[in-house]
């Protein structure tokens, strides 16, 4: 078997998950229906959010759970692992911690992340998965440290508690991150903590989203930066993360485009969110469904460093005009049907090992 049918046969071994905060568009879609439509539609494993977490357990036991009460969210988590059992679902990850690192030594900011690092420890034990997803800080940097090497410092004694209990930290770049926005970025974060426990959570969206578009322009993309150049330069990235990044150091990559939105936004952090960060909450369609990032490009680079782990399907495709959403229109099981169509058409793309 030459090169290219051993890339294409090997890229047919992918596993598939599913984010359950990426299914669900009214409060009647409880997480046990989720878990049935990610199952049924052939999805092997779950991203299991926090705040699914939180809306299950409020139900489960009648009252509204806070979300630092690690007692009643373990017994929670532990419930949620023996439905995943009975769907036949693995729990891949716990997910989104955020704004953990960089909080100036001695602060109040810093104390509670590393307790709210702990209890979630203690949730990640109870559902049985060994990766925590840890988002590149989104905090003003004047309100962080001013020392770099705090960052770095902050992540190493988080791998080294998830290390004590065989555990591992996925590290994403947030594409409207005030330190990490970029694929590089967090590499080279990851590199600089040095532990054998932390890697990366690469994202479609997240790198195309840095890098090529931009939802404050007119064209949609940096800058309005011309076509070609800025499909050259994104081409370049991609080569050098395809020949960067060690396989091994990649523990998933999640799946979404982006739409352009229909004016560009107002470049400024409205009620707390980045212009990135408001795209990403309501403008993420599945690959194939309006999108118009090179997310191909990006999963593409990803299996050329020979990784062959876990693609997650995390969408968030709201309805900025007030219309019902796909979703809302057709039910929970078919759009998890048409996710895994869209994970398998993605696929099939990338099985080409000259395209680059």
């Amino acid at each position: 078997m030459d090169e290219s049918s051993q890339f294409r046969e090997s890229v047919k071994s992918v596993p598939l998950s599913y984010a359950t905060c990426s299914i669900g568009s009214n409060q009647a879609d409880t997480l046990p229906k989720k878990l049935e439509a990610i199952s049924n539609a052939g999805f092997i494993a779950i991203e299991l959010a926090f705040p699914d977490i939180i809306d299950y357990g409020s139900q489960l036991l009648g009252h509204q759970i806070e979300t630092n009460n690690y007692a009643e969210l373990v017994t929670v988590a532990t419930d949620i692992r023996k439905l995943c059992v009975a769907k036949k679902l693995h729990v891949m990850m716990l997910q989104p911690f955020a704004n953990f690192e960089g909080w100036p030594r001695g602060s109040q900011e810093r104390k509670d992340a590393f307790a709210r690092a702990e209890g979630w420890v203690e949730i990640m034990v109870a559902l049985e998965t060994d990766i925590l997803q840890v988002g590149s800080t989104d905090i003003p940097l004047s309100e962080l440290s001013q020392d770099p090497e705090d960052f770095i410092s902050d992540l190493q004694i988080l791998c080294d508690l998830l290390a004590r209990h065989n555990k591992r930290l996925a590290y994403e770049n947030w594409c409207w991150s005030t330190h990490a926005p970029t694929w590089e970025d967090v590499w080279n974060v990851v590199d600089k903590v040095d532990r054998p426990n932390i890697g990366l959570c690469l994202d479609t969206f997240q790198s195309a989203g840095s890098e090529w578009g931009d939802p404050t322009t007119s064209s949609g993309r940096i800058k309005d930066a011309s076509i070609e150049d800025l499909n050259r330069q994104f081409l370049a990235s991609m080569n050098r993360l395809a020949s960067t990044v060690p396989k091994e150091k990649i523990y998933l990559l999640q799946i979404s485009d982006a739409r352009k939105p229909k004016t560009p936004m107002e470049n400024k952090r409205l009620d707390g969110l980045w212009p990135r960060a408001r795209w990403s909450h309501d403008f993420r369609p599945m690959p194939y469904d309006g999108g118009y990032l090179p997310v191909e490009e990006v999963a593409r680079a990803v299996l050329r460093t020979g990784f062959r782990g876990w693609f997650s399907m995390e969408i968030f495709d709201g309805d900025p005009d007030g219309k019902a959403t796909r979703e809302e229109t057709e039910g929970m099981e078919e759009y998890a049907r048409r996710a895994m169509r869209s994970m398998e058409r993605l696929l099939q793309s990338c099985e080409d090992v000259e395209k680059v």
